[in-house]
């Protein structure tokens, strides 16, 4: 499980980490979500600022 903060001081978001690169991954969610271009990712102690580039369904594609 990997968490999102879609914007300062708003709730943490989790969702499924399905695949995982030095460049991008990919994320699965429970229903369609709506991200924002960017966001911030939260994996394990590692935090990383993504931009969202593809969307299908429950799975969004990001790079880093």
């Amino acid at each position: 499980m990997v968490k999102l903060q879609l914007e300062p001081k708003a709730p943490l978001i989790e969702c499924r980490l399905v695949d995982y690169s030095a460049g991008g991954a990919c994320l699965e969610f429970a229903k369609p979500i709506q991200l924002p271009e960017r966001f911030e990712m939260f994996h394990g102690n590692t935090r990383k600022r993504c931009r969202r580039v593809w969307s299908r369904g429950v799975r969004v594609g990001v790079s880093f």
